[in-house]
């Protein structure tokens, strides 16, 4: 029997058909396990995965990606020519190298400048609601892709979050709850000191009294979805413990250094300004890379501090090269890897910040017209999507929202 792929099905085709596999009858579902199957290998080496760059408290975008030269909302910073067609700020000269991957979205337009509910907001697609408990977008990514992982032999979680919590899994339950490690890839409580078989032992009777309590099967439960689910943590856990594919959070340290110093996990030696830095978003970016290769679909990196009331220029001074170099960096990376194609990047915070000028020299919360970055998966890069007024109060063209 042929191995290949049904006649008319290519590798788009199939991975689309994968995303929606739990809807499908069970004689359907069973031809697209074969499938999934016979083509692991090409699977493992073209996995689709998604990286979310989150800005935590809302960066001021107009002096990031659409800067407004002129203007009395314009401010202290110039825009520089890319290598796509777009102009972004002048304190982000080595992603300008890499606009040719990515795009910007210059007419987000959300309702929420609040930072708990823009923050639920932009993870999740709905406002908060008391009667419903949204799963966000890394829990919904590593359900849909499922199957994916499954094939892949993955046996860290499919939603890793690194540097800060996610938002978590809502209805979809624990099972797809972010996997939090700080910008070291550390994990609490995670350090085994006893021996493996004497382990074994005990998680082994521990999964019974789960499986005694909780009931047999999804099928039977006994106390709810809850304690199954809390049960199939359990498992991850036990795997988590002592599968090799942890190396990806652990060593970092063992990358070459001339990555390293690129993505600025370690400062270069005799460095200074954006390529001499040691950051832990650098550090982050670096992991993101490593744990999308090994398998896992959804990598949240969270880069917090945007909340800029006060100075937000000086502030931005500060904390724009190290954005710069990791961001850049990892897009670099996953091109000559041949892995952009596959991975989608997203940057974005959890609104923008208003056009005027405070008289703090700041930027207040903003939530009517803002950006937000995407880049490869597919996208077209270097060239800007919807357009904001000549002074960046509102959308002129093309507004988006945050379902879109």
């Amino acid at each position: 029997m042929s191995r290949r792929m049904p006649e008319g099905m290519t590798r788009r085709h199939f991975l689309e058909h994968l995303a929606t596999a739990s809807a499908l009858t069970v004689p359907t579902a069973t031809m697209f396990t074969s499938a999934l199957r016979a083509n692991a290998a090409q699977l493992k080496s073209n996995h689709k995965a998604c990286i979310l760059l989150y800005m935590g408290a809302g960066p001021a975008t107009i002096d990031i990606w659409d800067l407004k030269p002129g203007q009395p909302t314009g401010g202290e910073f110039k825009p520089i020519s890319t290598s796509g067609d777009v102009q972004i700020t002048e304190h982000m000269p080595l992603m300008a190298k890499q606009m040719h991957h990515a795009a910007i979205v210059r007419s987000m337009s959300t309702r929420e400048a609040d930072h708990t509910r823009g923050r639920y907001y932009m993870h999740t697609g709905y406002v908060p609601n008391p009667n419903v408990d949204y799963p966000s977008y890394g829990a919904v990514i590593a359900h849909e892709l499922a199957e994916q992982s499954r094939y892949m032999n993955l046996e860290i979680p499919p939603f890793v979050s690194i540097g800060g919590g996610s938002v978590g899994p809502g209805f979809l339950g624990m099972s797809y709850a972010p996997f939090v490690v700080d910008t070291n890839g550390q994990v609490r409580n995670l350090d085994v000191s006893m021996d493996r078989g004497r382990l074994m032992d005990r998680m082994a009777m521990l999964s019974r009294l789960e499986k005694n309590f909780a009931g047999n099967s999804e099928k039977e439960l006994l106390r709810g979805e809850p304690a199954y689910d809390h049960g199939k943590v359990l498992q991850s856990t036990v795997n988590l413990m002592t599968s090799a594919q942890m190396k990806a959070f652990y060593e970092v340290d063992k990358e070459p250094q001339a990555v390293k110093e690129r993505y600025g996990a370690v400062a270069a030696a005799g460095a200074q300004g954006g390529m001499g830095r040691n950051t832990g978003f650098g550090r982050a970016c670096l992991m993101a890379r490593r744990l999308i290769e090994t398998g896992v679909p959804f990598v949240e990196v969270d880069f917090g501090g945007w909340d800029d009331h006060q100075n937000v220029f000086a502030n931005l001074k500060t904390r724009l090269p190290t954005l710069d170099q990791g961001m850049s960096a990892l897009i670099e990376d996953l091109e000559q890897r041949g892995m952009l194609k596959d991975t989608t990047i997203v940057w974005m915070g959890d609104f923008g910040r208003t056009p005027r000028i405070n008289q703090n020299a700041g930027r207040d919360h903003w939530s009517r017209c803002w950006s937000v970055v995407v880049g490869g998966g597919g996208i077209k890069g270097g060239v800007a999507y919807g357009k904001t007024d000549k002074d960046g109060t509102s959308v002129a063209e093309n507004e988006v929202s945050v379902l879109d």
